[in-house]
């Protein structure tokens, strides 16, 4: 029996265009679609005119559809999980299916395109020192100001997603957490015809959506926070350098000892150390 493989296929998240001549080829080879949104779905398959069979897989399906999946590729299909936009999985159904399928020693073969986070990120001017991807914010205010809360000192670029109906609260709350002053762009119908980037800093893109109705899901950009300079004076890298010698260390081994544990510069560790 030929063996089964489960494809995890970007679409489109706006632009009909930016589907990727592998992703077509994919779906139209697939035994099996399963999407999150059969309805959205279909009309992305007629747009490219391929008509495979279609089955539904969202964050409410059971174990059991879950399973049917699973004896399909053990039975040797070709499977193709997509999501209603963008990169499956990435604050979309499908995590479950794809473990479950490395599980099962099912090969998984990941068909690249569009991603909302890598978009908005490219586009966005703020991108610094990596990012972090924190999807959408829990929808309780109590546990979304906590998971804020959290990220409040984080160093790297942040990236959220927020749907309308929440976005003036939740830009409310990132600006108790965060700070007016925290630069921030808003990104929208992102590939689309009112593709919008917001830009500016929290407290002046809370000004600008008051009251204007929104629409569309939301990537939210946000700075990270400024490091600190960290202070440490040369009586502190000497003591610190005997202590390391005095355990047995050569110096050599004491100087990167000595820059690791401070969090310091190995060179200038190293000036100090020809002192002793």
């Amino acid at each position: 029996m030929a063996e089964g493989t489960l494809f995890v296929v970007a679409t489109p998240i706006g632009n009909m265009e930016d589907m990727t001549f592998r992703a077509i080829e994919t779906l139209k080879t697939a035994d099996v679609i399963a999407a999150e949104d059969t309805r959205h779905t279909v009309k992305l398959l007629n747009h490219f005119e391929i008509k495979n069979k279609l089955m539904s897989f969202h964050e409410h399906s059971d174990v059991s559809r879950r399973d049917e999946i699973l004896d399909m590729l053990r039975q040797g299909m070709k499977v193709a999980l997509v999501s209603d936009a963008g990169t499956p999985l990435i604050s979309d159904p499908g995590a479950e299916l794809v473990a479950a399928a490395v599980q099962n020693g099912i090969r998984v073969i990941p068909i690249p395109g569009a991603s909302a986070v890598v978009t908005a990120l490219s586009a966005s001017g703020l991108l610094k020192d990596g990012f972090v991807f924190e999807g959408f914010l829990p929808a309780d205010n109590k546990a979304r100001k906590a998971a804020l809360l959290r990220i409040q000192s984080e160093t790297r670029t942040m990236v959220l997603y927020e749907a309308p109906h929440r976005i003036e609260k939740t830009l409310e709350i990132l600006k108790d957490t965060l700070g007016a002053e925290r630069p921030m762009v808003l990104a929208r119908e992102m590939t689309k015809v009112y593709e919008e980037f917001i830009r500016g800093s929290i407290g002046e893109t809370l000004v600008r959506i008051k009251d204007k109705p929104l629409k569309g899901e939301m990537v939210l950009i946000l700075a990270g926070a400024e490091k600190e300079e960290k202070i440490v004076t040369d009586e502190e890298i000497t003591a610190e350098l005997k202590s390391w010698m005095g355990k047995g260390k050569t110096k050599k081994d004491a100087v990167g000892l000595t820059a690791s544990s401070l969090e310091i510069l190995k060179n200038r560790v190293y000036q100090i150390s020809l002192k002793l």
